[in-house]
């Protein structure tokens, strides 16, 4: 049955969401982890206890309306007042009163329910983020003191194509907005998306590339223009902003993009199998990697450039010299390590120094050893493609010997064999840099795509920013598959959502126990990333001709 909600209705619920998109986003995600925790919970106090049923519990990510305790073993989160501000507008589709009065919570299966849920989120959120681009703009943007304080070129740079993204924004919400009004039950908003993401998100990718630029020049402004350093000050003091400040707002299209295909993930994990609606959420989901490749692409490019250039300077070559500049070329990893040269004795009978220090830069094709040498230079003495690289790690032989492993250069700058015995920092950095040098090496533990349905799994509980080239950023509630751990606190992991590896502290995350939920994360995330199949092929033209005929 068709039951339209009146444009009205529909507008002033919009109007009347009261977070901006990054308090709206932390309620989200900290609800999400703890609806994980208490599925984890009741699914371990039932194996203690009463039998359990046999079907998996799904993964949650709808938002609840009263928090869940956490389990005592869990760490305390982070304190967001949101989460217990009974003022926040932060509503689910099922407690609207058009969806009260109308009846359908008795005919549609729970299921469903979670479907509308997921679809509703989607939108209701876009609407939080078009409320928190309106505020950057008219709050920061367009302020006529800050517009007099900045040089033209300045202000492009720190403020990039946002006008542009916030158009786009403004279309996509007024899309969103018809489609709830056709019907209270929501029949799909992925075709939206896919054809949003298609067509029109390229702007994401403009201002996404700019950020390394960006984040340069707002922190230049803060360092050397008191003048904006001021007016900055005063106006994220502005009720309006809710004690945020001006970064939180920039970086919002890159978060946006990235939680888009997140929730587009969640309503796939909800449609029905081989239906036309998980065919029109692969597409999406498929445009909206493309978007989210292209961004990070774009970020990156920017700042290997810079990092290229400045290494090259610093190097001089003993042995031939090898160009290091390369657009297919990027940095790895870098750092310090001690070489091993083994109990010679010079001819006055002094041992000379048994580990000497040495420096290696790890490039993606390339690695190049070197000795730090004063002017902060470094003199490059060996080098081998990466792909005739091996590793091995010693057993322990004591402290002399601990974090030491083999380095193996198949064919070197001199075109023969060379093996390097060196020792590491502490265990973490050991198992870093043989993963880093080795890449194909067998870890610990199974990465999901052997497709093997249990691998221990963590999730984010804290967020956590990479400090270096072989570490993993991690946002409130990834889940992420254990490759290897260390016994001083560090874990190398691959995120489901978005297949990428890498390292991280383990206090950052908390362990998911329960096997039925971790083989339920790989479940749902080999079905987000299944290849094209036919029946997806043979329904693509017809979602494209329903969609021109809901225009």
């Amino acid at each position: 049955m068709i039951h339209p909600i009146p444009a009205d209705s529909w507008r002033n619920l919009i109007e009347q969401i009261g977070l901006l998109y990054q308090e709206y986003r932390d309620k989200s995600t900290l609800q999400e982890i703890e609806t994980r925790r208490q599925q984890d919970a009741e699914i371990q106090s039932s194996a203690d206890g009463s039998p359990t049923s046999e079907e998996t519990p799904e993964e949650d990510e709808e938002e609840e309306e009263e928090e869940l305790a956490s389990p005592p073993e869990r760490k305390a989160l982070p304190h967001i007042c949101l989460l217990s501000n009974p003022h926040s507008r932060f509503n689910l589709w099922q407690d609207l009163p058009e969806i009260q009065s109308s009846g359908v919570l008795d005919i549609l299966q729970p299921e469903e329910i979670k479907l509308q849920e997921a679809m509703f989120e989607l939108v209701t959120s876009e609407a939080s983020y078009y409320k928190s681009l309106n505020l950057l703009v008219s709050h920061f943007v367009e302020n006529e003191r800050l517009k007099k304080i900045l040089h033209p070129s300045e202000a492009h740079i720190l403020f990039s194509n946002v006008l542009d993204v916030m158009a786009v924004s403004e279309r996509f919400l007024l899309e969103l907005e018809r489609r709830m009004e056709e019907n209270i039950v929501i029949s799909d908003v992925c075709d939206i998306v896919y054809r949003y993401a298609a067509d029109h998100f390229s702007v994401y990718i403009t201002y996404v590339s700019n950020q390394t630029y960006q984040e340069r020049t707002y922190k230049q402004l803060l360092q050397e223009k008191a003048a904006f350093r001021e007016l900055i000050a005063q106006l994220e003091l502005d009720p309006k902003c809710r004690g945020l400040p001006l970064s939180s707002f920039l970086i919002l299209p890159f978060q946006r993009i990235t939680r888009l295909k997140l929730l587009v993930q969640n309503i796939l994990k909800r449609v029905e199998e081989r239906s036309e609606r998980e065919c029109t959420a692969l597409d999406a989901h498929k445009e909206l990697e493309l978007v989210v490749k292209a961004c990070n692409e774009g970020v990156r490019k920017m700042s290997r450039t810079e990092q290229m250039i400045s290494i090259q300077k610093k190097m001089e070559f003993k042995i031939k010299s090898v160009p290091i500049i390369s657009h297919s070329r990027w940095l790895l990893k870098q750092g310090e390590l001690q070489q091993m040269s083994g109990p010679k004795t010079s001819r006055t009978l002094r041992t000379k120094k048994l580990f000497r220090e040495i420096y290696l830069f790890l490039f993606n094709d390339l690695l190049v050893i070197c000795r730090q040498i004063p002017g902060d230079k470094y003199q490059v003495f060996d080098s081998a493609p990466r792909g005739l690289l091996r590793v091995e790690e010693l057993e322990d032989q004591g402290q002399t010997l601990a974090n030491v492993f083999i380095l193996r250069l198949l064919e070197n700058a001199d075109d023969r064999e060379a093996t390097y015995m060196l020792k590491a920092s502490s265990q973490s950095e050991m198992k870093r840099w043989m993963t880093s040098l080795a890449p194909n090496r067998r870890t610990k533990f199974v990465s999901f795509t052997s497709r093997l349905l249990d691998c221990p799994q963590v999730q984010c509980v804290h967020p956590y920013v990479a400090q270096q080239p072989d570490e993993l950023t991690l946002e409130l509630a990834d889940i992420l598959n254990i490759l290897d751990k260390t016994e001083d606190g560090w874990i190398f992991g691959e995120r489901l959502h978005d297949q990428e590896r890498g390292w991280f502290p383990s206090n950052m995350t908390e362990e998911i126990l329960n096997p039925k939920i971790r083989s339920q994360n790989l479940k749902e995330c080999f079905r987000v990333h299944k290849m094209e199949d036919p029946q997806r092929s043979q329904n693509k033209d017809r979602r494209k001709l329903g969609s021109r005929n809901r225009q």
